[in-house]
């Protein structure tokens, strides 16, 4: 059937006054969350997860993915009025968003922000439509050798890049992979690391990993650690929350560039957006260079739309790469692969055939949520930003009952609520510690598949395991990972060397 066919029919189901519904409150919700420094859409996902199993799955997952939208617009605005981003990947905005809003432009920084993640959202949105179907076509072709291949590129994409240390970024993943194979071996039917207990038998199920580790251990963390968020004042955004036709001028080929440097990376795990939204910052930053009036450093408008343009088309490739290949990139998309199971579905050609109504109502409902957030976020920036007004400690007491119950509705085990704390306490532990989350809610979700797929291609071929690099789809993604890694590796030199030189230039001065 046609696409636009089948789209069509996606938008008739979107549009039901439930599904719209839906939309509007997972805008809400993942707004809200983006805006409170320390919260993010990963955090509302796995807080959202044990309570939405009662939900229809296609309403589910809507209301996931305007979560998934939602938490990059609020990024955005706390990184410009504040200069304090809710998540890595609204860093590279805040360098000439802040200093907008410092300038007395803090609307103008806002609606650059939200037509921006607008815009990349929108064309990775169309793209994801005519590219979904194609990448589910062409994963029908992976065997068990081609799935392992696909998650080892996961695995060490992730870990290597995501994290200043590749060693904290392995250490992380390697940990999520202890926790995926305790219990029952599917296999041989024998325990492994479940010390005897009978709580372990059924292996610790990953929606107790995921708020806990996402949301417990932040919960702690702020308690422990962070003190700086009730010295910063808020910049009020004063006049008009629209551009002129010199800054939409302005701003256009930067809101185009970082859509562009954006839509490849949804489809590699590389951690989510935050990398696009730096390369898409460093480009404008060489192109202002050339310029006779060059404007980074002091509220450049270019600056500020390319990262934004940029993370917004990560994420709307992030979805299609999730519905295609089973493939997540980042934790919330790990999330949302983890919630796809818990409903008993599997991301991949097979999830476009056997459950075409919610795939293309889910994928019409991006271009829904991407209108409802321009309209929540262009005018209103200024009412999220009152959410700053809540006393943190009600905050995050309240943040900590939602765990909890959460976890016991899902469950009605108390040793799933010790395994809660303890795990929080890990979190809490790793974000001290700067060890990146993401490899670990990776590794949980894909190393079952991994080990499925190393078992099933090892028996096979009698157990030769040359057959895990013979195929050319194989050969392919192994040699990808290899190029990520070399470009991994390439950047951190760069910016180690330039660290050196700068503390350099600071002795002799």
């Amino acid at each position: 059937m046609d696409v636009l066919t089948l789209l069509g029919e996606g938008f008739a189901g979107a549009l039901t006054p439930a599904n719209l519904l839906w939309v509007l409150i997972g805008c809400l919700l993942g707004t809200a969350v983006g805006v409170l420094p320390g919260l993010g859409s990963s955090m509302a996902v796995a807080l959202l997860l044990p309570i939405t199993f009662s939900l229809d799955p296609t309403a589910a997952f809507i209301m996931f993915a305007g979560v998934y939208f939602g938490g990059l617009f609020g990024d955005s605005t706390m990184g410009i009025l504040m200069n304090t981003p809710g998540q890595a990947s609204a860093i590279a905005s805040t360098f000439e968003g802040h200093k907008m809003a410092l300038n007395g432009r803090a609307a103008q920084a806002l609606a650059t922000a939200a037509i921006g993640a607008f815009i990349g959202g929108m064309i990775a949105s169309v793209v994801v439509v005519f590219v979904a179907p194609a990448l589910a076509d062409f994963s029908s072709r992976f065997g068990p050798a081609e799935f392992f291949a696909l998650a080892v590129f996961a695995f060490a994409a992730t870990s290597s890049v995501v994290a200043d240390s590749a060693i904290k970024g392995l250490t992380s993943l390697l940990i999520g992979l202890g926790i995926a194979v305790v219990g029952i071996d599917g296999v041989s039917g024998a325990p492994r690391f479940t010390m005897d207990s009978p709580n372990l038998f059924d292996g610790i199920s990953l929606v107790t990993v995921t708020v806990a580790i996402l949301a417990l251990g932040e919960v702690i963390y702020v308690a422990c650690l962070e003190r700086h968020m009730k010295d910063k004042a808020l910049i009020r955004p004063t006049g008009r929350p629209w551009l002129s036709r010199r800054e939409l001028k302005e701003a256009a080929p930067a809101w185009l560039r970082g859509t562009a440097i954006g839509l490849p990376f949804g489809v590699v795990p590389a951690g989510g957006s935050e990398i696009p939204t730096f390369l898409a910052y460093g480009l404008e930053k060489r192109l202002d260079k050339r310029r006779k009036n060059p404007m980074f450093g002091k509220g450049a408008i270019r600056g500020l739309a390319a990262p934004e343009a940029a993370g917004n088309a990560t994420t709307g490739m992030a979805m299609g790469a999730l519905l295609a290949l089973g493939l997540p990139i980042s934790a919330t998309a790990a999330i949302m692969l983890a919630a796809f199971r818990q409903y008993g579905l599997q991301p991949g050609p097979l999830l476009f055939d056997r459950a075409p109504d919610l795939v293309w109502s889910l994928l019409a409902s991006f271009f829904i949520a991407m209108v409802v957030l321009l309209i929540l976020n262009l005018p209103f920036a200024m009412v999220w930003a009152k959410l700053l007004l809540i006393p943190r400690p009600y905050l995050y007491a309240g943040i900590t009952v939602f765990c909890a119950l959460g976890i016991y509705a899902t469950s009605g085990s108390t040793f799933d609520l010790v395994m809660l704390l303890a795990i929080g306490l890990l979190g809490f532990l790793m974000r001290a510690l700067d060890f990146p989350l993401a490899p670990l809610i990776i590794g949980m979700v894909l190393g079952p598949l991994a080990e499925t797929s190393l078992r099933d291609a090892a028996m096979s071929a009698n157990g030769d395991f040359s057959v895990l690099v013979q195929g050319p789809i194989a050969i392919t993604l192994y040699a990808l990972l290899a190029a990520v890694l070399m470009f991994s590796i390439r950047g951190k030199v760069v910016a180690r060397k330039r660290e050196k030189a700068a503390a350099k230039e600071l002795v002799d001065a």
